[in-house]
Protein backbone atom coordinates (compact mmCIF):
# COMPACT_ATOMS: atom_id res chain seq x y z
CA UNK A 1 0.00 0.00 0.00
CA UNK A 2 1.37 3.45 -0.93
CA UNK A 3 2.06 6.15 1.59
CA UNK A 4 0.01 9.33 1.71
CA UNK A 5 1.55 12.43 0.23
CA UNK A 6 1.65 15.37 2.63
CA UNK A 7 0.67 18.93 1.80
CA UNK A 8 4.32 19.95 2.20
CA UNK A 9 5.40 17.32 -0.33
CA UNK A 10 2.78 18.49 -2.82
CA UNK A 11 3.88 22.10 -2.40
CA UNK A 12 7.52 21.08 -2.86
CA UNK A 13 6.65 19.33 -6.12
CA UNK A 14 4.86 22.44 -7.41
CA UNK A 15 7.82 24.57 -6.34
CA UNK A 16 10.35 22.29 -8.03
CA UNK A 17 8.30 22.34 -11.23
CA UNK A 18 7.99 26.15 -11.12
CA UNK A 19 11.74 26.56 -10.60
CA UNK A 20 12.50 24.32 -13.58
CA UNK A 21 10.03 26.18 -15.78
CA UNK A 22 11.35 29.62 -14.77
CA UNK A 23 14.93 28.50 -15.41
CA UNK A 24 13.93 27.12 -18.81
CA UNK A 25 12.23 30.42 -19.65
CA UNK A 26 15.26 32.42 -18.47
CA UNK A 27 17.49 30.33 -20.73
CA UNK A 28 15.14 30.93 -23.67
CA UNK A 29 15.10 34.69 -23.05
CA UNK A 30 18.91 34.83 -22.77
CA UNK A 31 19.24 32.86 -26.00
CA UNK A 32 16.86 35.24 -27.79
CA UNK A 33 18.90 38.21 -26.51
CA UNK A 34 21.94 36.87 -28.36
CA UNK A 35 24.41 38.12 -25.76
CA UNK A 36 22.65 41.42 -25.04
CA UNK A 37 22.13 42.22 -21.34
CA UNK A 38 18.88 40.76 -19.98
CA UNK A 39 16.95 41.59 -16.79
CA UNK A 40 15.70 38.20 -15.62
CA UNK A 41 12.80 37.89 -13.16
CA UNK A 42 13.42 37.86 -9.43
CA UNK A 43 11.66 36.52 -6.37
CA UNK A 44 9.66 33.48 -5.39
CA UNK A 45 8.59 31.31 -8.35
CA UNK A 46 5.24 30.66 -6.62
CA UNK A 47 4.83 34.18 -5.26
CA UNK A 48 1.43 35.31 -4.10
CA UNK A 49 2.19 38.80 -5.46
CA UNK A 50 3.43 39.34 -9.03
CA UNK A 51 5.02 42.77 -9.66
CA UNK A 52 5.37 43.79 -13.29
CA UNK A 53 6.70 46.95 -14.88
CA UNK A 54 7.36 47.78 -18.51
CA UNK A 55 11.09 47.70 -19.17
CA UNK A 56 14.43 47.33 -17.41
CA UNK A 57 16.52 50.25 -16.24
CA UNK A 58 20.31 50.40 -16.71
CA UNK A 59 21.07 48.92 -13.27
CA UNK A 60 18.75 45.99 -13.93
CA UNK A 61 20.50 45.20 -17.20
CA UNK A 62 23.94 45.58 -15.62
CA UNK A 63 23.05 43.13 -12.83
CA UNK A 64 20.81 40.92 -14.96
CA UNK A 65 17.96 41.09 -12.46
CA UNK A 66 14.55 42.79 -12.64
CA UNK A 67 13.88 45.40 -9.93
CA UNK A 68 17.58 45.76 -9.09
CA UNK A 69 18.61 49.27 -8.11
CA UNK A 70 16.48 52.26 -7.14
CA UNK A 71 13.08 50.72 -7.90
CA UNK A 72 13.95 47.53 -6.06
CA UNK A 73 15.20 49.44 -3.04
CA UNK A 74 12.07 51.63 -2.95
CA UNK A 75 9.82 48.58 -3.29
CA UNK A 76 11.64 46.72 -0.53
CA UNK A 77 11.13 49.66 1.84
CA UNK A 78 7.49 49.97 0.76
CA UNK A 79 6.83 46.25 1.33
CA UNK A 80 8.41 46.52 4.80
CA UNK A 81 6.16 49.48 5.69
CA UNK A 82 3.12 47.51 4.52
CA UNK A 83 4.22 44.39 6.45
CA UNK A 84 4.27 42.32 3.25
CA UNK A 85 6.62 39.35 3.34
CA UNK A 86 9.09 39.89 0.45
CA UNK A 87 9.34 36.09 0.11
CA UNK A 88 5.78 36.22 -1.25
CA UNK A 89 6.79 38.43 -4.19
CA UNK A 90 7.86 37.72 -7.77
CA UNK A 91 8.96 40.58 -10.02
CA UNK A 92 9.55 40.92 -13.75
CA UNK A 93 9.54 43.33 -16.70
CA UNK A 94 7.32 43.13 -19.77
CA UNK A 95 10.32 43.80 -22.00
CA UNK A 96 13.31 41.68 -21.00
CA UNK A 97 16.09 43.34 -23.01
CA UNK A 98 16.67 46.22 -25.43
CA UNK A 99 15.27 45.47 -28.88
CA UNK A 100 13.26 42.45 -27.71
CA UNK A 101 10.38 41.39 -29.94
CA UNK A 102 7.10 42.45 -28.27
CA UNK A 103 5.22 39.33 -29.35
CA UNK A 104 7.93 37.14 -27.82
CA UNK A 105 7.82 39.28 -24.65
CA UNK A 106 4.04 38.81 -24.44
CA UNK A 107 4.49 35.06 -24.74
CA UNK A 108 7.17 35.09 -22.01
CA UNK A 109 5.02 37.19 -19.66
CA UNK A 110 2.03 34.87 -20.16
CA UNK A 111 4.25 31.92 -19.27
CA UNK A 112 5.59 33.69 -16.17
CA UNK A 113 2.06 34.40 -14.93
CA UNK A 114 1.01 30.81 -15.65
CA UNK A 115 4.07 29.39 -13.83
CA UNK A 116 3.85 31.64 -10.76
CA UNK A 117 0.04 31.51 -10.46
CA UNK A 118 -0.14 34.65 -8.30
CA UNK A 119 -3.16 35.84 -6.39
CA UNK A 120 -2.39 39.52 -7.08
CA UNK A 121 -0.85 41.16 -10.14
CA UNK A 122 0.61 44.64 -9.48
CA UNK A 123 0.69 46.48 -12.81
CA UNK A 124 3.11 49.43 -12.67
CA UNK A 125 2.58 52.17 -15.21
CA UNK A 126 0.47 52.95 -18.28
CA UNK A 127 2.82 51.17 -20.72
CA UNK A 128 2.64 48.03 -18.59
CA UNK A 129 -1.15 48.26 -18.41
CA UNK A 130 -1.43 48.59 -22.18
CA UNK A 131 1.00 45.70 -22.68
CA UNK A 132 -0.93 43.50 -20.26
CA UNK A 133 -4.30 44.38 -21.78
CA UNK A 134 -3.00 43.14 -25.16
CA UNK A 135 -1.71 39.89 -23.64
CA UNK A 136 -4.82 37.80 -24.41
CA UNK A 137 -4.33 35.84 -21.20
CA UNK A 138 -6.83 32.96 -20.82
CA UNK A 139 -9.95 34.25 -19.03
CA UNK A 140 -8.18 37.60 -18.65
CA UNK A 141 -10.20 40.79 -18.48
CA UNK A 142 -9.23 44.23 -19.69
CA UNK A 143 -7.94 46.25 -16.75
CA UNK A 144 -8.97 49.86 -16.23
CA UNK A 145 -6.35 52.61 -15.72
CA UNK A 146 -7.63 53.18 -12.17
CA UNK A 147 -4.77 53.49 -9.70
CA UNK A 148 -5.05 51.96 -6.25
CA UNK A 149 -8.24 49.96 -6.84
CA UNK A 150 -8.43 46.19 -6.91
CA UNK A 151 -9.78 44.70 -10.14
CA UNK A 152 -10.34 41.16 -11.34
CA UNK A 153 -7.81 40.11 -13.98
CA UNK A 154 -8.97 36.48 -14.10
CA UNK A 155 -11.36 34.54 -11.87
CA UNK A 156 -8.38 33.63 -9.64
CA UNK A 157 -6.07 36.67 -10.03
CA UNK A 158 -6.80 40.17 -8.82
CA UNK A 159 -4.93 43.19 -10.16
CA UNK A 160 -3.77 46.49 -8.74
CA UNK A 161 -2.71 49.26 -11.14
CA UNK A 162 -0.17 51.80 -9.89
CA UNK A 163 1.93 54.54 -11.48
CA UNK A 164 5.27 53.51 -12.97
CA UNK A 165 7.74 52.95 -10.12
CA UNK A 166 10.72 54.03 -12.23
CA UNK A 167 9.08 57.34 -13.15
CA UNK A 168 7.97 57.95 -9.56
CA UNK A 169 11.34 58.11 -7.82
CA UNK A 170 12.59 61.61 -8.65
CA UNK A 171 9.75 63.91 -7.66
CA UNK A 172 7.97 64.08 -4.30
CA UNK A 173 4.45 64.37 -5.76
CA UNK A 174 5.09 61.34 -8.00
CA UNK A 175 6.34 59.35 -5.01
CA UNK A 176 3.18 60.23 -3.09
CA UNK A 177 0.93 59.17 -6.00
CA UNK A 178 2.74 55.85 -6.27
CA UNK A 179 2.63 55.26 -2.52
CA UNK A 180 -1.07 56.15 -2.28
CA UNK A 181 -2.00 53.53 -4.88
CA UNK A 182 0.56 50.94 -3.70
CA UNK A 183 -0.85 51.01 -0.14
CA UNK A 184 -3.81 48.95 -1.35
CA UNK A 185 -1.36 46.05 -1.60
CA UNK A 186 -0.89 46.17 2.19
CA UNK A 187 -4.64 46.15 2.82
CA UNK A 188 -5.08 43.26 0.38
CA UNK A 189 -2.20 41.29 1.94
CA UNK A 190 -3.37 41.79 5.53
CA UNK A 191 -6.81 40.42 4.58
CA UNK A 192 -5.38 37.12 3.29
CA UNK A 193 -6.34 34.05 5.29
CA UNK A 194 -3.55 32.84 7.64
CA UNK A 195 -3.05 29.56 5.76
Amino acid sequence: MGTAVTTDEIYQRYLDKAIKEILRLEHEVAEAAGGAPVAQPTGHPLGTIFLVKYGPQTQELQEGVAFHGRAGHALKRSLERLHVDPREVFGTNCIKFAGADEDACRSWLKREIRIVQPKLLVVMGDDTLEFLNRLEFPLGRTLEPTHGTLQHFTPTIEALVTPDIDASLDEESSKRRFWKSFQELGRWYSALPPY
